[in-house]
């Protein structure tokens, strides 16, 4: 089994923070996006992964390429890099892997996180993995037909179709043939949205007779912005902790401090005279002294002092010194 994680875009919605850093590499319950992404589709999967191949911007630069790499070393697969240094869309994106585009595999966008637990239909030609929604006219969805499989796939429907929102995770008992399907999108220059998309190479396979079936998750988190990335982690947090999660550093120190579960307090972080919880995440390095902290992400090495934070997002290696609290200030800024 092979994974596919297209991340080429740093993230502009998510900035400051992904100025200096790839949406994907921002901790959530202090690891990475995309590290707990291919960690989950793993445990789904219960298969061994042959290989993870990331799709970056070369501008990430080698230093996020060997944290990559040693995130698929850490699941016992190799780890290759590949470049899509344009935004042409999802097809194309996935084409910069071609050369990993064979036998089974799973393409997983690496903006999203998931819980799930069920088992992988290996006998479909695909699983397009969906979450019932509420507002289903603002997502792309599937279509059914009375034998569970899909039929169609619709974006953004005007009309009820269904309520079931594709995530942007798939799996292919043999990714080589969506590979000889995207392929003819590019050549023939099927274009919407001005992008060459997924959806055309999976259309082209239903069109043959192709079987796709849904798989359906129990959570679906979006890291888009900064808000629903702190509402993520807040979620994230909790799962953890009903996991059996210790979430709290051995070496981490504490002085006249409370800490409210559930938090992720990392290595070498010191907390004095401060109030942390619930639902915050410390990376390593923090120091907090007088400040109360709740529903927050912060990353790692900053300095907080004198705060009252709610709804918060900071980036490595800030300082922030005073009355603000709805915040979201990236690496290395200074408030004081």
């Amino acid at each position: 089994m092979k994974i596919i994680v297209p991340m080429a875009g740093r993230g502009s919605r998510l900035r400051p923070h992904t100025l200096t850093i790839p949406k994907p590499l921002i901790p959530v319950a202090g690891k990475p996006i995309v590290h707990r992404l291919v960690e989950d589709i793993a445990g789904v999967l219960n298969q061994e992964i042959e290989e993870i191949a990331f799709v970056i911007h070369e501008s990430f630069g080698k230093k996020v390429e060997e944290d990559l790499i040693a995130i698929a070393q850490k699941l016992g697969a190799k780890g290759t890099i590949y470049y899509q240094n344009e935004a042409l869309g999802t097809g194309h994106a996935i084409m910069c892997a071609q050369d990993s585009l064979s036998g089974p595999a799973v393409i997983a966008y690496a903006d999203t996180l998931i819980r799930a637990n069920f088992d992988l239909d290996t006998n479909a030609d695909s699983v397009i993995w969906v979450k019932q929604v509420d507002q289903p006219e603002a997502f792309g969805v599937v279509n059914l037909n009375e034998a569970n499989e899909i039929i169609e796939l619709v974006e953004k429907p005007k009309e009820f179709v269904s309520d079931l929102a594709v995530i942007g995770i798939y799996y292919f008992k043999d990714v080589a043939v969506l590979k000889n399907e995207l392929q003819l999108v590019l050549d023939n220059n099927i274009i919407h949205g001005g992008e060459y998309q997924i959806n055309d190479g999976i259309k082209q396979m239903m069109a043959k007779g192709m079987k796709f079936v849904p798989g359906e998750v129990d959570e679906w988190m979006d890291c888009g912005n900064k808000d629903v990335t702190v509402e993520t982690n807040s979620r994230m947090l909790g799962f953890l902790q009903e996991d059996g999660e210790n979430l709290v550093s051995n070496l981490a120190v504490f002085e006249n401090s409370t800490i409210i579960p559930p938090c992720y307090i990392g290595d070498d972080v010191i907390l004095m005279n401060s109030t942390v919880g619930p639902n915050v995440s410390l990376g390593d390095g923090c120091h907090v002294q007088n400040s109360t902290i709740k529903n927050s992400l912060v990353q790692t090495n900053v300095r907080i002092k004198n705060a009252n934070l709610d709804n918060a997002m900071i980036g490595n290696y800030a300082s922030f010194d005073g009355n603000f609290t709805n915040i979201s200030i990236g690496d290395y800024s200074v408030l004081e």
